[in-house]
C-alpha cells in the first residue's frame, strides 16, 4: 500500500458484511429505521474501542456495495457519506448520530444507488465517517483497534440480517486504510501484485505517474488519472516474451493468456473507477504509451 494515505477532515470506515451465500441481498438498502438503528449500534461499538467517537458526529450509508466500490479514486462512496451528513441540520448543537436508509416505498437517492453489475459478491461493504473536533483522536485509536478488535456484536448482525433479507456470516468494523490493506493482499495471493501497483498509484498518489513493464506482464502506465495499455499484436509480443524453445502452438497458447490477463487488467481497473485506454505498441515497449 501506497505511503500517503491520510483523513483530512473525517475519519472513513465500512461495515463489512460477509454473506453466508453468493448473490444479491433481497434489498439494496436498509429502511431508514434499521439504518438509525444500525448507526447507533456501530456508534455504541466504536465508542468501547475509542472513547473520543462519543464526541465525533457519525453518519452511516444504509446502502451496501461491493468493496471495488469503496475503492476508487477520491473515495466517491465515503465523500457522499461526508457530503449528506453536511447537510444535515443540528450542526453545532452536540455531536450527531445519523443513519440514512431508504424511504418507505425503498427508494434511496439515485446518487447513492450502488452498481448492479457489482452485486453478485460475498462480501458488501456500508460505508460510515465520523466527523467533527474529536475526529482526529477517534482516528489514531480506530487505526490501531479496528484490525483485531473490529468484530461486530450479534445485535448488529441480527439488524442486518432483518434490514437487507440476507443471511449474513460475519460482520466486521473496518478503517478505509483496512480495506486497502485487505484487498491488497487479495490481489497480490491471486497473484497480481503488478495490477495492484497500478491501482495503488491510483488511489493514493493520483498526480503520480507509474509505468509497469515486467517480462510476461501487460505494458501499463498510469498517469493523469488514466491507464493505458499496450497492445500487442502477435508479432510484437513474441519479440518481447516468447520463450525461445516454445514450439508455435505453444506460442499461440501463451499468446492467448497474456490477452486475457490484459482483459483482466481492464476489467479489475474499471470495477475501481479508474480508466481504460487501449494504446498499439508496435515496437513492444513502454515508449508507445506517452
Amino acid at each position: 500500500m501506497g505511503a500517503h494515505f491520510s483523513y483530512s477532515q473525517d475519519f472513513r470506515g465500512q461495515i463489512a458484511i460477509e454473506l453466508r451465500d453468493v448473490g444479491a441481498p433481497v434489498r439494496p438498502a436498509l429502511p431508514g429505521a434499521i439504518a438509525g438503528e444500525v448507526a447507533a449500534l456501530l456508534g455504541r461499538d466504536l465508542s468501547k474501542l475509542a472513547p473520543s467517537v462519543i464526541g465525533c458526529d457519525l453518519a452511516l450509508v444504509g446502502v451496501h456495495y461491493d468493496p471495488a466500490e469503496a475503492l476508487r479514486p477520491g473515495w466517491p462512496v465515503h465523500r457522499a457519506v461526508q457530503g449528506l451528513l453536511e447537510r444535515m441540520p443540528g450542526e453545532g448543537f452536540g455531536p450527531r448520530t445519523v443513519g440514512f436508509g431508504a424511504d418507505a416505498d425503498g427508494r434511496m437517492p439515485e446518487s447513492l444507488h450502488a452498481d448492479p453489475d457489482f452485486s453478485g459478491g460475498v462480501l458488501r461493504v456500508m460505508p460510515f465517517v465520523l466527523s467533527g473536533p474529536a475526529v482526529a483522536e477517534a482516528s489514531a485509536a480506530l487505526e490501531e483497534e479496528l484490525f483485531d478488535r473490529g468484530l461486530a456484536e450479534a445485535d448488529v448482525a441480527l439488524a442486518l440480517q432483518d434490514g437487507l433479507g440476507v443471511e449474513v456470516e460475519h460482520v466486521r468494523y473496518q478503517s478505509l486504510r483496512d480495506l486497502l490493506a485487505m484487498t491488497a493482499m487479495q490481489y497480490q495471493h491471486v497473484g497480481l501484485d503488478n495490477l495492484w501497483a497500478l491501482l495503488d498509484a491510483a488511489l493514493l498518489e493520483p498526480q503520480s505517474e507509474f509505468v509497469l513493464a515486467q517480462p510476461q506482464e501487460p505494458l501499463a502506465r498510469y498517469a493523469a488519472g488514466e491507464v493505458r495499455l499496450g497492445l500487442l499484436d502477435f508479432a510484437a509480443w513474441q519479440q518481447r516474451d516468447a520463450e525461445p524453445e516454445a514450439d508455435r502452438e505453444q506460442r499461440a497458447q501463451a499468446f492467448n493468456l497474456f490477452e486475457m490477463r490484459q482483459r483482466q487488467y481492464a476489467a479489475v481497473l474499471r470495477a475501481h473507477g479508474v480508466p481504460v485506454q487501449f494504446v498499439h505498441c508496435p515496437q513492444a515497449d513502454a515508449s508507445c504509451l506517452g
